[in-house]
């Protein structure tokens, strides 16, 4: 009785956790929103009535909504997306990059700045290599030794797209160009805005959508080929949908805020320790968990200091030692 009531408990809570750091987000910074203010503000929104100040609701509208809600899918996506790639791998240290997604992407992204183009530009030419990455690793990998064969394949194409990285780099301008593509390439949400959110978001909403209506198939994902076939399952058709939808999540997210990292291997291990590998309650978890993690983390990072944190610099912080912490419990390493 007492698992049940902490059950439900857990499913009542978590689905707001997000929403209460994206409320608390909207009053930190370092412009002060107060709580009155806010309330007054979606009040206002909401019946028509009076008002905050215009600095006040440009800080809140124009600024730090559209940066919460890029923090809020930009978690979410890594996070449903490294919990796929862990089960379909069946390898506890697997990531959104695992197929060499996020280093395609970088790579995009710094030709991108290279050459001049937009932030809309950029952002294409980085889901463009992105995905280019992931087809690239499947021809590399098809037919040999399976499902191991494009790990490997994997690793070696994130070395190329890293190697093309520092190619890039080498070749950049150093007093406009290098600094612009560094500083893209450790992180940040600072580049929200709508226009963006509109070009960026439905390729995180459509493959978080298509995850979770197969959350349950999940569960097969580590079956091998003979058991799945055994079972009645297309276990290529299911493998090739998850990969697809993990790599339309994890493009979107570096696309449009740069290399996050630990997100994507550190969320789906807590929620595993705390509600089991059924996908049934594991991914909403790791997707509601993964949304709230970055909206606190970016909250810091334009919080804490005059010149704002690179995100992924927290997330390490953050992450390795936890993780390490997570492992000795787990597993009862021996240092």
């Amino acid at each position: 009785m007492r698992a049940q009531r902490r059950t439900v408990l857990w499913r009542i809570l978590l689905p707001l956790f997000p929403l209460v750091c994206a409320l608390a987000a909207l009053c930190i910074g370092r412009m002060g929103v107060t709580p009155a203010d806010l309330w007054k503000s979606l009040a206002g929104h909401l019946t028509g009535g009076e008002l905050p100040a215009g600095l006040v609701e440009l800080t809140l509208w124009r600024v730090r909504l559209p940066r919460i809600l890029l923090a809020m899918l930009t978690g979410a996506g890594l996070s449903a997306s490294g919990c796929a790639f862990q089960s379909l791998f069946a390898n506890p240290l697997a990531t959104p990059d695992t197929l060499g997604v996020a280093s395609g992407a970088s790579f995009g992204a710094a030709l991108g700045i290279l050459i001049g183009l937009p932030l809309v530009g950029v952002e294409g030419m980085a889901m463009l290599c992105g995905t280019a990455a992931v087809l690239l690793t499947a021809l590399a990998g098809r037919g040999r030794g399976g499902l191991s064969g494009v790990v490997l394949a994997g690793i070696m194409m994130g070395s190329l797209f890293n190697a093309l990285v520092s190619l890039v780099k080498f070749t950049a301008d150093t007093e406009t160009e290098l600094p612009a593509i560094t500083y893209w390439l450790m992180g940040s949400l600072s580049a929200a805005n709508w226009p963006e959110l509109a070009l960026g978001a439905p390729p995180i909403l459509v493959g978080l959508a298509v995850l979770l209506l197969l959350r349950w198939r999940l569960n097969l994902l580590p079956l091998t080929d003979d058991e799945a076939k055994a079972a009645g399952v297309n276990i290529r058709a299911l493998r090739i949908v998850t990969i697809l939808a993990a790599t339309l999540c994890t493009a979107s997210c570096v696309s449009m805020c740069g290399q996050v990292g630990w997100v994507g291997l550190l969320i789906p291990h807590i929620c595993r320790m705390r509600f089991g590998s059924n996908h049934l309650r594991l991914l909403p978890a790791s997707v509601f968990l993964g949304a709230g993690f970055l909206v606190i983390v970016d909250t810091v990072a334009r919080s804490v200091s005059p010149s704002e944190i690179p995100i992924s610099i927290l997330t390490a912080m953050v992450g390795a030692p936890f993780f390490i912490f997570l492992m000795r419990r787990s597993e009862g390493w021996q240092l």
